[in-house]
């Protein structure tokens, strides 16, 4: 999970899962080869980390993790959250359905926008789903308008 600085404000908000066993975890969420790929996929739309992105991992399990994303969400004031990967979705929508269903579409968490989409470590597996990865962004980002 990230430590928002105090009065700090995101347009985005990302919410992956927690990094996967012997992952180059590098003291920020969503580092290594994930990482690149994440900011590579967020440069196309004009995006990076710090200014208007906040990136956060959950961590251990998601009854423990749903509060204290709850209290940065209501920190940040995000416009819109983007959820990466199936530990996100379902601590962020109380949900067990896959992600191919749930992508698409617009959902709310405490009234924010949300955005279902792939985490990137699977897409480094499964190149085809780059596309519909590419597509949920579009999406987040027009909803912001």
């Amino acid at each position: 999970m990230v430590s928002p600085a105090e009065g700090l404000q995101a347009q985005w908000l990302i919410v992956g899962d927690a990094p996967e066993e012997g992952a180059d975890f590098q003291g920020e969420p969503l580092a290594a080869q994930v990482g690149k790929l994440l900011d590579n996929m967020l440069a196309a739309l004009g995006l990076g980390r710090g200014d208007s992105v906040c990136i956060a991992n959950l961590r251990g399990e998601t009854a423990a993790s749903e509060p204290v994303l709850r209290q940065q969400v209501e920190q940040l004031q995000p416009r819109i959250i983007l959820a990466l990967g199936a530990l996100a979705v379902k601590t962020l929508l109380q949900s067990g359905d896959p992600i191919g269903r749930l992508r698409g579409r617009v959902h709310r968490y405490v009234d924010v926008p949300l955005v279902v989409s792939y985490h990137p470590a699977y897409l480094l597996r499964n190149q085809a789903d780059k596309a519909r990865a590419w597509a949920d962004l579009v999406l987040a980002r027009s909803v912001l308008g």
